[in-house]
């Protein structure tokens, strides 16, 4: 079961990740930080799955996650990079129509590891792509939006890539990036949780107990999601930039997976 020892080990392996300059260190750190913190949810989902006391303990949950202010441009990316994270940790997430806040619905550790990560990784993003601004590089580039025309025709418009636009461009490249890379060490991890098992039915037993985790979830958010319509994080007409999306890809593969805090601390929006 999952407790605050193994929560310390995590953010432990996490800020190791932040305070290397080894890219690979700190790639293999992060790996061992979602690892970890997905073998402990396999642990919890085998043990419910076992134990009917552990299943009246642990049940799914809500909790809203502040993302920004009202009227602030770039909160659909915050948001972006926050689904990202959710997606690779069991969590489904609703989101406000204005971006502000998101509803998480999953188990607590789950949330917990998704709060720890987004905490750092949007500073991270946020100042990645400030450099990048500054560096002058999206000068002289285009970015393409459509646009409407008569008769409900739709044509590419390109024009001058401007600031806002090469940074949601970054910061949604960036977000994607991040998802990738938790995802495969989620995935890894699953896999060899299942592999390790010697027997086959304890093998079965683990596979169905991630499932069942998963359609727990799947059942509670139906019961308790009041959202209403789909959520996009990006529209036709904002206007895309390749070279600015590759910009945010490839920082995004060189960012650092780690917390500024540890697990359980007070979590706020972002200045």
């Amino acid at each position: 079961m999952r407790d605050d020892k193994l929560l310390t080990r995590i953010a432990a392996l996490l800020r190791q990740a932040e305070n290397t300059d080894n890219e690979h260190e700190a790639e293999t750190f992060m790996q061992a930080a979602q690892r970890l913190a997905t073998a402990s949810s396999i642990d919890l989902a085998v043990a419910r799955s076992h134990d009917p006391a552990a299943r009246r303990r642990t049940s799914p949950i809500t909790r809203q996650i502040a993302i920004g202010e009202a009227g602030k441009r770039g909160l659909k990316t915050y948001v972006q990079l926050f689904v990202a994270i959710a997606r690779a940790n069991d969590v489904t997430v609703d989101v406000a129509g204005n971006s502000t806040f998101v509803v998480a619905y999953g188990f607590e550790p789950d949330i917990d590891t998704c709060e720890a990560l987004y905490t750092s990784l949007v500073i991270q993003m946020v100042a990645a792509s400030d450099a990048y601004l500054r560096s002058g590089r999206h000068r002289g580039e285009v970015s393409a939006r459509v646009v409407a025309r008569g008769g409900g025709r739709q044509v590419v418009e390109q024009k001058p890539l401007s600031g806002i636009t090469a940074r949601l461009n970054f910061q949604s490249a960036f977000a994607g990036r991040i998802g990738t890379r938790l995802t495969e060490a989620r995935d890894a991890a699953k896999a060899e949780a299942i592999s390790a098992e010697s027997a086959d039915d304890r093998a079965a037993s683990t596979a169905i107990a991630l499932r069942n985790k998963e359609v727990e979830v799947s059942g509670f958010y139906r019961r308790e999601s009041r959202a209403r319509g789909a959520w996009r994080p990006t529209s036709a007409s904002a206007g895309y930039s390749e070279a600015a999306r590759q910009a945010g890809d490839r920082a995004g593969r060189r960012a650092k997976i780690g917390p500024d805090r540890e697990f359980g601390a007070p979590r706020g929006a972002l200045e």
